[in-house]
């Protein structure tokens, strides 16, 4: 191009896409939103316009299922439930009352053994006991003719003395002479059964039916006075303590004063319970006496049972009973006429019960409660028969309120 020519102008620069639609888009988004809130508007006026006045229900009352158990009444026995421990009535020890040497041990002086009252338990060497028998016995010959002679004289000096032959010195010792005499054969015969007695010892006999706890000498071990042989017990009957609450005394006759012979007695049956050779038993009882006085720590009155023959030595009916048993008594108590008995769970406040009636409501009753034991209380006024008891917790109760009763036994 020369340069005189004109200078040609640039092209114009291109204008981007996004320039040309601007203005078209923000017109678009501001008609969505007037539109939207037109909308709005609209359903807003048609709410306030066509609204109603809300309505109100009464809500459903709340009606509590609740069991009952039906109140029949029946005859109760106020019996009371106590522990013990088996005991024999009578328990010795066997100890030497002379000297000697262990000749003869009897089989049945060994631990556990049984005998019977007057049996040969143990012999001791009697032969110098023996000696001293015959040696009293010559005593009392020779203690014998001298009182013999003595008396003869006597009688002679006597006759005498009638007559006037004989002074009453002379008669007064004669008589002296005599008395002695008669004094010495008194003291011999003493001597010969001192020992007598003393021979007899040496046998030791059972002093009643018993059993061995245990023998304490042996064949050939020498004895002196006072030794202890062996150590028995009594099997005639057995005695069980037992200890019972004082608020348990009203259900037992348990007489506390004084009865015959100065021993308040009793005579009320006893049923004790153990388990022995892995089998639950029982034997019969009857409780025979009270001691005197409430125990200063635990606060009962202890009681006795007596079992009689409690090792079964006459009786093969049931299982011998041992000494030292733990067992569970159960005392027969008074008969409770017309009783109502119930759950625990059917007191309230001690002594109240809620009843449904007839119309399924709710009713308060108070009534006279004898005995809570276990799970069961015994009822002796109050109700009546076929009263529906409610047995099942309520936290809020008021008398009235409306129920709806399920039997007992329902889940």
């Amino acid at each position: 191009m020369s340069e005189g020519s004109p200078r040609a102008k640039p092209p114009p620069e291109p204008t981007p896409l996004r320039a040309r639609h601007a203005p078209a888009t923000r017109v678009r988004q501001l008609f969505v939103v007037l539109a939207v809130l037109a909308s709005g508007a609209v359903l807003v006026g048609l709410v306030f316009f066509t609204k109603g006045e809300p309505t109100t229900a009464a809500p459903a009352p709340l009606v509590p299922a609740v069991r009952v158990a039906v109140a029949e009444p029946e005859t109760t026995g106020l019996s009371v439930v106590t522990h013990g421990t088996v005991a024999p009535r009578t328990e010795s020890e066997l100890v030497a009352e002379v000297p000697g040497r262990v000749v003869l041990v009897s089989p049945s002086l060994e631990a556990g053994g049984f005998f019977s009252a007057g049996d040969e338990l143990l012999r001791l060497d009697g032969r110098e006991h023996e000696i001293d028998v015959e040696r009293a016995r010559a005593s009392v010959k020779l203690a014998s003719s001298e009182a013999r002679l003595a008396d003869a004289e006597l009688a002679r000096r006597r006759e005498l003395s009638k007559r006037g032959i004989a002074s009453s010195a002379d008669l007064e010792q004669f008589e002296s002479r005599a008395a002695v005499a008669r004094a010495s054969l008194d003291q011999v015969e003493a001597n010969l059964a001192q020992a007598e007695l003393d021979l007899e010892r040496t046998v030791v006999r059972a002093p009643f039916d018993g059993r061995v706890r245990e023998r304490r000498v042996d064949l050939g071990q020498f004895v002196s006075p006072g030794v202890s042989l062996a150590r028995i017990f009594a099997v005639d009957y057995a005695e069980v303590r037992l200890p019972i609450r004082t608020e348990d005394l009203s259900y037992v006759d348990v007489p506390l004063g004084v009865g015959v012979d100065g021993i308040a007695a009793l005579d009320v049956p006893v049923t004790l319970r153990a388990e022995l050779g892995g089998e639950e038993r029982e034997w019969p009882a009857r409780l025979v006496r009270a001691e005197g006085e409430i125990d200063l720590t635990t606060r009962m009155l202890n009681v006795v049972a007596r079992v009689e023959d409690p090792y079964a030595r006459h009786a093969n009916d049931r299982s011998p009973l041992p000494v030292g048993l733990f067992v569970r008594a159960e005392i027969d108590g008074r008969q409770l006429e017309a009783a109502y008995v119930l759950p625990t769970m059917a007191i309230r406040d001690r002594n109240r019960v809620f009843l449904a009636d007839a119309d399924d409501r709710l009713r308060f009753r108070d009534v006279k409660v004898v005995r809570r034991a276990g799970n069961e209380v015994v009822i002796a006024a109050g109700l009546d028969p076929g009263d529906r008891v409610i047995v099942s917790p309520l936290p809020n109760v008021t008398e009235g309120m409306r129920v709806r009763a399920l039997p007992a036994e329902a889940p």
